[in-house]
């Protein structure tokens, strides 16, 4: 018996509708084998099918059983494609009735060795791709179903073990709730919650009035100053003053954020703007994207948000040349020699640096001990390109204590 069943291969933001035909030959003696470019975490679903299958009463054909993953040119990749291919293989070996529904649906899901279902990377832009197209339903990991439940006219059902998925085909579609999110209600209710504030900044009236400038008109900016004088505590409170999210800004930046598995479990749209801060080692791929299958990278999570680089002599050089074209088109592009995908990347790049290696040029109360042209040569390490993409260079100075108490 052929059975069709759809499921989805997300490629950047975006996501490919992928059928998955599961054919059972019943007159060979050959075990299953997956077809359609998959790589070796579609290949061992097999095992945990199996592994399923026994727990939970079914039985694994042992006459050949070939899945096909079309179209077939497209690399598969990820462990979500398990729940689809069990549910095939059950429907075609007529191990469970009313198989022929499955063609209306959406299925997805990572299957552990018991049957149960763990959550996906990805179910924003599955789900969008399932509305489009229009599809009667949706069904992923009960963790996921909050985040696919934002895309309103299509159902969502969440499930934790494959058993649900069954009773519901065998029941005629009964025995699921469909997930609803008030996205908007959730969304404008969650903007202001922030557990730091702009406002909790005493002194520095010089700076903090340069950063509200970089915050409206969307500026870049860097901060030079010593040890010790507010500027990673300034860059870090900048998103309480920046202009809260639209709707389609928060929703650009959750699907960035769900491709890339940093939803948390049942989140739904992103309502604050984001802040990255990487460490100093970052290579250029962990920055700007990349991979064998092609992730986003800092730039990208920091769409609509800000991107922190603390210490910016101490990145390597390549790893800050790459931003310069990134910083101009505000996207990136990783190309492939199969592939090549766009990453949005509009964000609002706040560096800071010390004045010189010692930290302390031209402070008003400590020596600088930096022997002739060590400062110099601190400061070249920086190009020329990158600096003039940055628009507001700010000298910090330490706050007296007298203005603190």
């Amino acid at each position: 018996m052929l059975v069709k069943i759809n499921g989805s291969a997300v490629y950047g933001v975006e996501a490919l509708p992928i059928t998955i035909e599961v054919n059972w030959i019943s007159s060979s003696g050959k075990d299953p084998m997956i077809v359609g470019l998959p790589d070796n975490a579609v290949k061992e679903s097999l095992q945990r099918i199996e592994s399923t299958f026994k727990t939970n009463g079914y039985d694994m054909p042992r006459t050949k059983v070939v899945v096909n993953l079309a179209p077939a040119d497209i690399k598969k990749s990820g462990t979500a494609f398990d729940l689809p291919i069990a549910l095939g293989i059950l429907g075609a070996s007529e191990q469970f009735e009313n198989a022929e529904i499955l063609s209306q649906y959406v299925v997805m899901g990572e299957l552990s060795l018991d049957g149960e279902v763990r959550p996906i990377k990805g179910s924003l832009p599955i789900a969008i791709q399932a509305r489009k197209l229009g599809f009667k339903g949706l069904i992923v990991p009960a963790l996921n179903a909050r985040e696919a439940g934002m895309v309103n006219n299509l159902n969502v059902y969440g499930v934790n073990h494959i058993k649900e998925v069954i009773e519901f085909f065998e029941n005629g579609e009964t025995g699921l709730e469909p997930t609803v999110v008030n996205t908007r209600e959730e969304f404008f209710h969650s903007q202001y919650n922030f557990e730091i504030d702009f406002a909790d900044v005493k002194g520095q009236e010089n700076i903090k009035r340069a950063l509200e400038i970089a915050a409206a008109g969307g500026h870049n900016a860097i901060l030079i100053g010593p040890p010790g004088a507010g500027k990673t505590m300034l860059a870090k409170r900048l998103p309480t003053i920046l202009p809260p999210l639209t709707l389609q800004e928060a929703l650009e930046t959750t699907k960035i954020h769900s491709v890339a598995g940093k939803l948390p479990e049942n989140a739904t749209l992103i309502s604050r703007r984001p802040f990255r801060s990487p460490h100093h080692t970052i290579s250029d791929v962990a920055l700007v994207g990349g991979g064998g299958i092609p992730q986003p990278g800092e730039i990208s999570l920091a769409h609509n948000g800000v991107l922190f680089l603390d210490e910016l002599p101490e990145f390597k050089r390549t790893v800050l040349e790459v931003m310069r074209q990134p910083m101009e088109e505000r996207r990136v592009t990783i190309s492939r020699a199969k592939v090549a995908i766009d990453f949005p990347a509009s964000f609002m790049l706040i560096a800071s640096m010390n004045p010189c290696p010692c930290g302390f040029h031209n402070h008003p109360d400590r020596e600088c001990t930096c022997p002739p042209g060590t400062v110099q040569k601190y400061l070249n390490k920086i190009s020329g390109p990158l600096l003039d993409r940055i628009d507001l260079h700010v000298e910090v100075t330490p706050v007296p204590f007298s203005q603190l108490s």
